[in-house]
C-alpha cells in the first residue's frame, strides 16, 4: 500500500435523535443519525412517522377524499 494516501481509521462516537450512543470505527471522528436499530420501527415493532419537510401532510392532503381504484 502507498503510504500516506489513506485516511485516519478513528474511533468514532455516532450519535442518533433519539439520544442513543455508542462508539464504533470510521474515518470520520463523529456521526449523526436520524434513525438507529433501538428507534427503528423494524426492530422496535412500533409504527412511527418519520416526516421530512412535511412529506405525510403533503401526500395526504394530495390524496384525501380519493376513493381507492380512481385516478
Amino acid at each position: 500500500m502507498k503510504e500516506g494516501i489513506h485516511p485516519k481509521y478513528v474511533e468514532a462516537v455516532v450519535r442518533c435523535a433519539c439520544g442513543e450512543t455508542f462508539t464504533t470505527r470510521s474515518t470520520k471522528p463523529e456521526i449523526h443519525l436520524e434513525i438507529c436499530s433501538k428507534c427503528h420501527p423494524f426492530f422496535t415493532g412500533k409504527q412511527k412517522l418519520v416526516d421530512t419537510a412535511g412529506r405525510v401532510e403533503r401526500f395526504q392532503r394530495k390524496y384525501a377524499g380519493r376513493k381507492p381504484g380512481n385516478k
